[in-house]
Order: structure tokens, then sequence, then C-alpha cells
């Protein structure tokens, strides 16, 4: 299943092929803020690596494995950055949440929208126990998403992202299903 979640004018679906163009101008628009945290945004991505990121995508999506998703403007249709639900745990029943957002819509509510509707859905379809948010220690603006949307800062993990070859030191957060308003699961 293939599902689009909606939350305060914000929609997040699966990428599809349609939204190769979007996705490359979200990239090349955001590389010197998103690029600063996440080695893949960088001046020279291109229309290709949109185009394989989404087939990778879709490949995962149909064996099971990371749910990866666009975030969208409900009016327009434009990209607006992407989120995911990967690096899952199955032994202990955990998984990673990830978001970054375009340049030109930071600070106006998407990452939090989004990373809202991807909790529900992990903790409502996936029935997952618990995510995670890890992000670089200096990334301000992605802790502060966490935070909106109700995680609870665990601490700082030492060495715990491999950043453009180096390990960097990241603040961890964390939700569990109590923590937020789940259809379907009593709080």
């Amino acid at each position: 299943m293939h599902p689009t979640l909606v939350n305060d004018g914000v929609i997040v679906r699966p990428l599809a092929s349609g939204d190769v163009e979007s996705l490359h101008a979200a990239v090349l628009e955001s590389k010197e803020v998103v690029g600063r945290w996440m080695s893949w945004c960088h001046s020279e991505y291109a229309v290709h690596d949109a185009q394989e990121w989404i087939a990778h995508c879709r490949r995962n999506w149909d064996a099971g494995l990371d749910r990866e998703f666009g975030i969208f403007d409900a009016s327009s249709g434009e990209v607006l950055g992407c989120a995911g639900i990967n690096q899952f745990n199955r032994v202990n029943n955990f998984a990673n949440l990830g978001y970054w957002v375009r340049t030109s819509r930071v600070g106006k509510g998407v990452a939090t929208a989004a990373v809202l509707s991807l909790a529900r859905f992990a903790f409502g379809e996936l029935r997952l126990s618990r995510i995670e948010i890890v992000v670089q220690v200096d990334n301000v603006a992605s802790r502060r998403v966490a935070e909106k949307a109700g995680c609870r800062f665990e601490g700082i993990a030492r060495n715990r992202i491999l950043y453009r070859g180096q390990c960097r030191d990241a603040a961890l957060y964390s939700l569990i299903p109590g923590d937020i308003e789940v259809p379907g699961i009593n709080r």
C-alpha cells in the first residue's frame, strides 16, 4: 500500500516518476543549507540523481524495506522536500525518521507536519514501538522540528553520524505511540 498522508496543507506520499523535475529543483535550491548536513545534497545533483532516487525508493517499497516519501504543497503539488522511515531495527521494533525541506519553505511548519504524519503512519500502519530522529548536534533547525513534533531529547550520541567520511556526534530524539495522538491506538 502506498499511502497519501495529509496534514496542515502538506501532502506526504511516495515519490513518482512525474516528480523528478520538481525534486531536482528542490534539491538544487537547497544545496547550501541542506548540503551542510546531508552529503548527497550538492551542486552537481543532476536530474539523473533524482530519477535514481525515485527508482531506489520504489524498489524499497516493493521489497518491504525503507518507506521514503516526498513532501508536497497541497495547493500547488510542488515538492517541498522529502522524509522517510528507514534503518529499521526489526528485533526491537523501531526505525529512524529523517527529513529535509527546501530552503524557501524552511520555518513554515512543513517539516513538523511531515514528521507528525509519518510518526502516525509508523505507529498506526507499521506498528513500530519507537521512532528515532538523529541529527548532527549543530543542526539547530532539524532539532527544533523534532522538539515541535513532540519528540523527547534523549542525549548526545558520540560518533553517531558519518558525514563526508567523518564521524560526527548527533542529538538523539525519540517518539513512542503514547507521545502523540495516533488514530486507532489508545493513548
